[in-house]
């Protein structure tokens, strides 16, 4: 998830979130084990670690618009959470490359924008068929892994980018869309947003219809960014499980981007499963309370400089700099795990990162390198594998392969 305001580049914003760690620091015996980080990378070896949430795309596209794959990410980029050595270190397996466009911008261009992304992140995989390769199943997945490369999804992050057409929503499908975030910062004419006014109550029909439509292509339906009545309609309508691609624990941190407990329960009980954000302001409580009024600042920056986005990166900067807020820890992102298992079920935990989506990584999760870390924490804690794994990347090969099954039926001609 891109917020509105970080357009910033990585390397300045970086400086706007330099806090003291907070109070999830583990102390010197609490860290993992030479044992734990060993089981850690034995479990990744035979599962693939899948990431719902990863805005390499738009951080390409900031930093070069009119070349975005002219760098070499087989080289190390650090400006950047992601490239190819970190990638492999980290030994992710899968991950959901993500097409964003700001939902600011006017709906038929930001369709089009949509298309010029996704075409992107074919040409990237593309570009290094050593490292990557296009994955549309739960299988695909699972073969990309067996061969030693990274399982390229795609992940549309707000459904602004259909512009109201279902024609649209089935083109984004057919070019290897395997979610659509029904909303992002700025509610659509059918879906409320958790970060702006609420005029539907939730789902329009028309919003209805297209949770329908998504379950009858095998498109997850991903409620990270949607209010809290939106999340409680597409439960109640979608015939597949939905997932929360880059979500966190709301009791944990008190953001209206986090999960609420009676919803986790309901996506345990629907077989969903939520996706962890590593972004300290909705991992960490404080970080949550020193920033919960970012999204109003940002409208009324929006509202004051409609047409002048340098203006309103500086206001935005401003604003960060007159309210810091502390940086997270890789312990305070497993105790959202451990709270999202506690209250779902083990089955409805995942990792969902926002790297180069965000500007406030957790100390000890600063890039793609340190997924092993956090499965070495579990471990630590004293998870059974069997619940790692899920959490790891099974969970959401189960959820992928539920939503090909409903899809499947759904498209079956009747008898």
């Amino acid at each position: 998830m891109r917020h509105p305001w970080t357009r910033l580049g990585s390397a300045g914003l970086a400086l706007l979130f330099l806090a003291p760690v907070g109070l999830g620091a583990a102390a010197p015996g609490e860290q993992p084990s030479d044992a734990h980080r060993e089981a850690a990378a034995r479990l990744l070896r035979r599962v693939p670690l899948i990431d719902g949430h990863n805005d390499l795309p738009w951080a390409l596209v900031e930093r070069d618009a009119a070349a975005p794959l002219a760098i070499d990410l087989r080289l190390p980029q650090p400006a950047l959470m992601t490239d190819w050595p970190r990638l492999a270190a980290g030994q992710v397996g899968g991950q959901f490359w993500v097409c964003y466009v700001p939902s600011e911008m006017e709906p038929a261009r930001a369709a089009r924008q949509a298309l010029d992304q996704i075409d992107l992140i074919h040409r990237m995989i593309a570009a290094y068929p050593g490292q990557l390769t296009l994955a549309r199943t739960a299988a695909e997945i699972e073969s990309a892994h067996a061969r030693g490369r990274v399982a390229s999804l795609i992940g549309v992050e707000g459904g602004h980018m259909i512009d109201g057409s279902l024609s649209m929503l089935r083109t984004l499908y057919r070019l290897g869309a395997r979610y659509m975030t029904l909303t992002h910062a700025s509610g659509t004419p059918w879906a409320d947003s958790a970060t702006d006014d609420a005029v539907h109550g939730g789902l329009t029909p028309f919003g209805e219809e297209v949770v329908r439509e998504m379950n009858r292509l095998g498109m997850l339906v991903d409620l990270s960014h949607v209010s809290d009545d939106t999340m409680r309609d597409a439960l109640a309508i979608s015939a597949a499980p939905v997932i929360f691609s880059h979500s966190s624990a709301r009791a944990l941190a008190d953001h209206p981007r986090n999960v609420p407990d009676d919803i986790l329960r309901r996506v345990g009980e629907t077989g969903g499963v939520v996706m962890v954000n590593f972004a300290s302001t909705f991992v960490s409580a404080e970080a949550a309370y020193a920033r919960r009024d970012s999204f109003t600042a940002f409208k009324e920056a929006r509202r004051a400089y409609p047409d002048d986005a340098a203006a309103r990166r500086r206001v935005m900067k401003e604003w960060l700099d007159a309210h810091p807020a502390p940086r997270a820890t890789l312990r305070q992102v497993a105790d959202h795990l451990d709270h999202i298992r506690r209250v779902a079920g083990a089955q409805a935990v995942g990792i969902g990162s926002d790297f180069d989506g965000i500007s406030d990584p957790p100390e000890g999760l600063e890039d793609v390198s340190h997924f092993p870390d956090l499965i070495a924490e579990l471990f630590r804690r004293g998870w059974p594998p069997r619940d790692i794994e899920g959490a790891a990347g099974r969970n959401l090969l189960r959820v992928l392969r539920q939503a090909e099954q409903v899809s499947a039926r759904l498209r079956r001609p009747p008898a």
